[in-house]
């Protein structure tokens, strides 16, 4: 298992913890849409370390992006494997002919 994986999986085992006794657990009892409010701020504030051209901010802000879109999928029943499952349907395959293929 790797670090993706155990992030996900302490997410999953967070979802109907107290949320006074973690910060996931508070994400949850606020709902999929603050969730997703969560990883849309942390994504700007990725690319704004790129604007400024600050690589060490932009691997920290990084993780906060991948920990964020874990608990947005979770607090909609999507898992790991599943967007992992897309990600490999997808693979060998150019961007140019996935994009063709979906209009």
């Amino acid at each position: 298992m790797n670090t993706l994986e155990r992030l996900a999986a302490t997410i999953q085992s967070r979802k109907d913890a107290d949320p006074d006794s973690s910060w996931t657990a508070k994400l949850f009892s606020k709902g999929a849409n603050k969730c997703a409010q969560k990883f849309g701020e942390e994504a700007i504030e990725a690319c704004m370390a790129v604007a400024k051209d600050d690589r060490d901010n932009l691997i920290y802000e990084s993780a906060d992006v991948l920990y964020h879109l874990l608990v947005m999928l979770t607090a909609r029943g999507v898992t790991l494997e599943e967007v992992l499952a897309e990600l490999e349907r997808r693979e060998g395959t150019s961007g140019i002919a996935e994009k063709a293929a979906r209009g």
